[in-house]
C-alpha cells in the first residue's frame, strides 16, 4: 500500500474520528461497556484540547488517523469554550455508576503524573500533551513525522526541552527510539474490573539540538 498522509491543522469535523483513535489506542472497551468507552474517549480528548497550544492532525485518504498536541507552559490559557466542552463531557460520563467508577482511576493517574513531575525537579517550559495514532497506520513513519512537528513548534517558541507523561499501557519504547530520556517512574497497582495488575508510569523528556 502506498497511502499518502498529510499533516494539517485540526478541524471540528475530526473530533469523532479522533475519539475513536483514543478509544482504540487505550483499549477502553476492555474494561468498560461500549457506551462508557465512547464517553470516556470524549472526556479524554476534550481534556487534551484544554491542555494545548499547538495541534497537528495526520490524515490518510481524507480521514484523521493521528493527532499530536504540544503546550507552551508559559503561554497556555484554556479558552472558556474548551473548558465548558470538557466539563459537559465529564457530566455525561458521571451520569452512570460505571462512568463514576472509571473516573476514579483517571483521577488517580492525574495524581501520579503530578507526583512524577514534582519528583523531576525541573522547570519544563514545554509539554508533549497528547500523541496517538490509529493502530492500522503505525509503522509507516507517521509517528516520527508528527513528533517532528512538536520539535519544530518548540523551536519556534524558543523552548529547548519538553516532557511527556506515558505508561506501560502505551507503546512507551517508541519514545526511546525517538531519542527521549526517561526521567522518573512509579509503579502503581491498578484494579478496574477485568484489568488488574501493576502499571508503571513515566516522565520522558527531550533535549532539542540546536
Amino acid at each position: 500500500m502506498n497511502e499518502q498522509f498529510i499533516l494539517r491543522e485540526y478541524h471540528k469535523t475530526d473530533h469523532r474520528a479522533l475519539e475513536n483513535v483514543v478509544r482504540e489506542t487505550w483499549k477502553y472497551d476492555r474494561f468498560c461497556s461500549p457506551k462508557t468507552a465512547e464517553k470516556l474517549a470524549k472526556v479524554y480528548l476534550n481534556s487534551c484540547f484544554a491542555n494545548q497550544t499547538f495541534v497537528r492532525v495526520a490524515e490518510i485518504d481524507g480521514a484523521p488517523v493521528g493527532i499530536i498536541m504540544g503546550k507552551n507552559v508559559d503561554k497556555h490559557k484554556c479558552p472558556l469554550s474548551l473548558r465548558i466542552k470538557w466539563l459537559k463531557s465529564v457530566v455525561t460520563l458521571y451520569i452512570s455508576k460505571e462512568g463514576r467508577e472509571i473516573s476514579k482511576i483517571f483521577k488517580c493517574v492525574q495524581e501520579i503524573d503530578k507526583e512524577l513531575l514534582a519528583a523531576c525537579k525541573k522547570d519544563y517550559k514545554g509539554e508533549l500533551a497528547f500523541f496517538a495514532i490509529s493502530e492500522k497506520c503505525r509503522g509507516k513513519g507517521l509517528g516520527r513525522k508528527l513528533f517532528q512537528t512538536i520539535v519544530d513548534y518548540m523551536k519556534s517558541q524558543n523552548i529547548s526541552e519538553f516532557y511527556l507523561f506515558t505508561d506501560t499501557s502505551c507503546n512507551y519504547p517508541f519514545y526511546e527510539h525517538l531519542g527521549l530520556t526517561r526521567r522518573c517512574e512509579k509503579k502503581q497497582a491498578i484494579d478496574v474490573k477485568k484489568e488488574k495488575g501493576d502499571m508503571v508510569f513515566f516522565i520522558y523528556d527531550y533535549q532539542i539540538r540546536t
